[in-house]
């Protein structure tokens, strides 16, 4: 990646007051992108920009106080985004939660559907939002924070799970509808981060979360985990000219060749690469024939 990826261009980062959110945000100044953040705790999100914009040179940094799952509360951040900024035409919906923790008969049905609206349908109400700006701008891409619970089963945080893997099904129905606008859509996994996510988790203990995913999170904790600015780079690429025609894909930030992609294009038009799919016998080389 070189510098200025993002130069003019105005993005919008959700969930952006700290951890990999903030890093994104970072990372989309640091290309000449000018950015609009948003977290629902004003003072976190206030304090967020104003370190942010110390760090921004020429680039502008906006935040808001806004929670993805309340539709009004996302038009306004979409309709002060659409004024302040000068040409809207990315978004990066990183805002999610780990939600309950447990087997499924010991949570709360009201934290396991309140997971679902933040990270599902958060995502959902901020690209409803945004597709009229970059439809009239035809031009536009939306980049949406998945995980390692959109492509394993997560014992214990069957919320997280299940939000994450809708997030990616829904990342490749909406890049399939927009794509003769020219708005690519796609989801990240960012990998393991030491974020308020792992504090969660330790704090949780292995009786709610699983000793063996608990042992897992132990020991990340103190390898240090994934890059923040890995992930934050892989953002800024799908934001960027540089990957214009990818889309539909979920993309690792830590085990993909993302930074090749651009060249690789031919090769991953019109294949089921980097998506999530039913595997038939057949593809495991067993021949079960119907009976």
């Amino acid at each position: 990646m070189t510098p200025a990826q993002l130069e003019g261009h105005g993005v919008i980062v959700t969930g952006a007051s700290l951890g990999l959110g903030k890093a994104i945000a970072r990372a989309c100044l640091a290309h000449g992108a000018h950015v609009y953040i948003c977290a629902r705790d004003k003072g976190a999100i206030d304090a967020a920009r104003a370190e942010l914009a110390e760090e921004s040179g020429d680039s502008r940094v906006f935040a808001m106080q806004a929670d993805v799952a309340d539709a009004a509360s996302v038009r306004a951040l979409i309709e002060a985004a659409s004024r302040d900024l000068p040409d809207l035409l990315g978004l990066v919906n990183n805002a999610g939660v780990l939600g309950p923790k447990g087997v499924l008969e010991d949570v709360e049905s009201n934290e396991w559907w309140r997971t679902i609206e933040i990270n599902l349908l958060g995502t959902m109400l901020c690209c409803r939002a945004v597709l009229p700006v970059l439809r009239r701008a035809k031009y536009g891409k939306i980049v949406n924070l998945s995980g390692g619970g959109a492509t394993a089963p997560m014992p214990r945080m069957s919320a997280y799970a299940a939000s994450k893997a809708a997030v990616v099904r829904f990342t490749e129905t909406l890049a399939a509808e927009y794509a003769e606008h020219n708005i690519d859509v796609n989801a990240i996994a960012p990998g393991a981060l030491n974020t308020r996510m792992l504090t969660e988790v330790l704090a949780a203990g292995p009786d709610r979360v699983g000793t063996a995913y608990y042992n897992r999170s132990v020991r990340q904790g103190e390898d240090g985990g994934a890059s923040l600015e890995r992930a934050a780079e892989l953002c800024v690429f799908l934001l960027s000219k540089q990957s214009d025609g990818i889309t539909g894909k979920l993309i690792s930030a830590v085990w993909d060749p993302w930074d090749s992609l651009a060249r690789r294009q031919k090769q991953l038009h019109g294949t089921d690469v980097y998506t999530l799919r039913r595997i038939t016998p057949k593809d495991r080389g067993l021949d079960w024939e119907q009976s």
